[in-house]
């Protein structure tokens, strides 16, 4: 809350503008451990109005309508995916056809003061890439034919179920007209790299302001040592990955051996 109230007087002060949202984040770094079973991230800022916008708004309060509307999207990482339909033959199920895309968020969160399609336009959707369809654009989806379609739309279905898209409908809260917040859960099958945080002021269907940040997601600690050695030693990585399978046969042999005798 000290936040938000930080946020708020920061835009008070700022010269007379166009109506305009500013951010920020609780935490804008997460560490991939052993023990991670993922993160939420409170994402919270303010409003700031002109002051023909604070006399509009006080009309519409008697009228009991709202004024603004607010969308947070959080995106993760972009990478290459192959989607395959599998079909039963002679028995058994295997891959029969694929479809590459070249740029698929590997996480997708939106959250809105209200459902998305009440509060935004299908062209200011499309302008800005809001909405996950619009993330995995259709002109990646092979040649944009119906049926290739219909693969993007089986990987949006497979990446809802697993959480790793979510459509987070009146997840977003506006205090005193100004102040606005959320909570979105990161989960544990993170991506590390730069996850782009974007905040958009919406009035009337048409997005008027927008705010950039980001939340950093890197391994850490002995995970981290694995990753680089790994990509930097493969040779030192197989050779100790075969020590350790060796220690690790031979302890159990051993084991074995102790509890027969006994």
């Amino acid at each position: 809350m000290r936040g938000l109230l930080l946020i708020a007087l920061i835009l008070l002060s700022l010269p007379a503008r166009a109506s305009e949202i500013v951010g920020a984040l609780s935490q804008n770094r997460v560490s991939l451990t052993a023990n991670f079973s993922g993160s939420e991230i409170l994402i919270f800022g303010a409003i700031r109005r002109t002051a023909e916008e604070v006399t509009i708004q006080e009309a519409d309060e008697a009228a009991g309508s709202e004024d603004f509307d607010v969308i947070v999207v959080i995106e993760g990482p972009r990478q290459a995916v192959e989607v395959w339909r599998k079909e039963r033959r002679a028995g058994i199920w295997m891959n029969v056809d694929s479809v590459g895309m070249a740029s698929v968020p590997s996480f997708y969160a939106v959250a809105s003061t209200q459902p998305l399609n009440q509060i935004l336009s299908p062209e200011a959707d499309e302008a800005f890439r809001i909405s996950a369809r619009q993330a995995i654009r259709a002109e990646q989806v092979g040649d944009g034919s119906p049926e290739t379609l219909l693969f993007a739309e089986a990987l949006m279905r497979i990446r809802e179920q697993s959480e790793q898209y979510l459509s987070l409908d009146r997840f977003v809260h506006i205090d005193r007209d100004i102040l606005f917040r959320t909570n979105v859960r990161l989960p544990s099958n993170l991506t590390e790299g730069a996850y782009t945080t974007r905040m958009y002021l919406v009035q009337d269907g048409q997005v008027v302001s927008q705010f950039r940040t980001a939340i950093f997601v890197r391994k850490d600690g002995i995970e981290r040592w694995l990753h680089e050695l790994a990509y930097d030693q493969p040779f030192l990585y197989g050779l100790l990955a075969l020590v350790i399978a060796l220690i690790a046969g031979w302890g159990a042999s051993a084991l074995f051996r102790i509890i027969r005798q006994q």
